[in-house]
């Protein structure tokens, strides 16, 4: 199954988030499809970048999103 869900990048205690498309047998900092956008919660208030297009056409194709990944799509207005 395709997922959308969040790939932990930057330094100890210091994380930043790319959003990708990968599949589920994949490990989380893994290979990925596709990288669609990033989250920094770090930054106040946190910040957001999503490619609305691409997110759209990977839903519709059946990609999951995982529950925090969707309440920031939701944030965004792609949900």
């Amino acid at each position: 199954m395709v997922k959308i869900r969040l790939r932990r990048m930057g330094a100890k205690k210091a994380p930043f988030y790319r959003i990708v498309v990968a599949d589920s047998h994949f490990p989380r900092d893994g290979r990925c499809i596709e990288e669609i956008g990033t989250y920094n919660p770090l930054a106040e208030p946190s910040e957001v970048k999503v490619n609305k297009e691409r997110a759209i056409e990977w839903i519709k194709n059946g990609a999951q999103p995982t529950d925090t990944v969707k309440a920031l799509l939701k944030k965004e207005g792609v949900l």
